[in-house]
């Protein structure tokens, strides 16, 4: 039990770490985005590719402000959203 939670408050002060290196980096990526990342990594995904696919999908991302408001069934436009994102965390694009 006492080794579980020890696990679990390394693990924490990790992703801590990398999420202060990731802002001190100004990477965009929220807590929730580099604690799935670093899972992948630790489960062994390519850490390049998966820095590779981070920066296509964030230049792929549209302009907020481009992005076309979708028609509701009433026939009234939904409001935009305010920033534009593939990721649900938010990752921003630069």
């Amino acid at each position: 039990m006492e080794t579980e939670a020890a696990a679990a408050r390394q693990a924490k002060e990790s992703l801590e770490l990398a999420f202060q290196m990731s802002q001190i980096l100004d990477t965009g990526l929220d807590r929730h985005t580099l604690s799935l990342l670093m899972a992948l990594c630790d489960r062994g995904a390519n850490p390049e590719a998966l820095a590779a696919l981070v920066r296509e999908l964030s230049s792929a991302a549209p302009p907020a402000a481009a992005a076309a408001p979708a028609p509701v069934s009433n026939g009234t436009a939904a409001p935009a959203p305010t920033t534009a994102s593939l990721f649900p965390s938010g990752l921003r694009h630069p």
